[in-house]
């Protein structure tokens, strides 16, 4: 076909696009599968709002595989960290709606965030179109081993004795790893000071280094470090404890009772992206949460797959910005 009658042809199927796009019509069977027939042609970019080797980076990187293999095309994951997701959430919301740009958000960018911050450059509703939780993960409260306690008791107590002087990180304001701090702080009445990182990966790399005492981190970017002996696990927020570290106890066990945190990661695309591409994207995304091995990996580092439709994962948003809307208010947490 002439270059010039190609474009024609690929103007009046995307004019076709539009017109129905815009009465909120579906698309004729025919010009639907012509729109997805082809797709992807190109690799596939899944922007991560937070810094590489961080909990959404991993699991990013997990699917991200996988959907290579089954896709044909490379997808590949873009590490934009900075301002508790922010700014990693803007960028794919300004990207084009075609498929070729997917976003890991957390209960962070879609659920604490609007709360947290007084303006966003993004709006977690309009400019996202939900696919699927990919996984709940607990977050776990663990300390240097140089620090002076070796229990969560243990720490309220030295926290009550020395207000102000225990420092804890987070992989940015407004990020589960935070509020699960604040929370704590308002549950436990303890006095400490809040570091946020730009992801968690250098946030534990300072825990490490014993730069700050505890943290309140997704498990799979901790529970290695646990394993090797060099961070001390104190609790896990959930309100059960994990298989993975059975004998670690809850926080509300612990000595907070009522506590309870989780954290969870899940997939978008821009809003706007043509149903049949969405579809596709949809498929694929429950076809790789299903397989062995991508859950056995997901397992390994302390999380819980979850594959839902779009609709049941936009309906569990919507419960998780009133729940996490009401713990910043409760704990006057703020990130402007």
């Amino acid at each position: 076909m002439p270059f010039q009658a190609h474009n024609a042809q690929r103007r009046a199927v995307l004019a076709t696009t539009l017109a129905f796009a815009a009465t909120g019509l579906a698309l004729p069977l025919g010009a639907a599968a012509a729109a997805a027939d082809n797709f992807p042609t190109k690799p596939i970019t899944i922007v991560v709002p937070f810094s590489a080797g961080g909990t959404t980076d991993i699991l990013a990187r997990v699917i991200a595989q996988a959907m290579t293999n089954d896709l044909g095309k490379s997808v590949v994951v873009d590490n934009r960290a900075g301002a508790g997701g922010n700014i990693g959430a803007a960028m794919a919301a300004r990207a084009p709606a075609d498929g070729y740009t997917l976003f890991m958000g957390t209960v962070g960018t879609h659920a604490i965030n609007q709360a947290l911050y007084k303006k966003l450059p993004f709006d977690p509703v309009k400019d996202f179109a939900p696919m699927t939780r990919v996984a709940n993960v607990p977050n776990l409260l663990v300390a240097n081993p140089n620090q002076p306690f070796r229990s969560v008791q243990e720490l309220i107590t030295y926290a009550k004795a020395n207000p102000g002087k225990i420092n804890f990180g987070s992989s940015g304001s407004g990020s589960s790893i935070h509020l699960s701090g604040e929370l704590f702080k308002t549950m436990a009445k303890v006095d400490m000071v809040h570091v946020p990182y730009k992801g968690s990966a250098p946030a534990v790399t300072d825990l490490l280094g014993n730069q700050i005492a505890i943290m309140f981190d997704n498990m799979p970017s901790a529970i290695n470090h646990v394993r090797a002996g060099k961070l001390r696990p104190l609790a896990v927020t959930t309100a059960k404890r994990s298989p993975e570290l059975p004998d670690v106890p809850t926080v509300a066990e612990a000595g907070v009772p009522g506590y309870e945190a989780t954290s969870w990661f899940g997939m978008f695309a821009v809003a706007g992206t043509p149903k049949p591409v969405l579809d596709k994207l949809n498929a694929s995304l429950t076809k790789v949460l299903a397989e062995p091995a991508v859950r056995a990996k997901i397992k390994e580092q302390g999380g819980e797959v979850v594959s839902e439709t779009p609709e049941q994962f936009a309906s569990f948003i919507k419960s998780e910005a009133v729940k996490w809307g009401k713990v910043v208010k409760d704990s006057g947490a703020s990130a402007d």
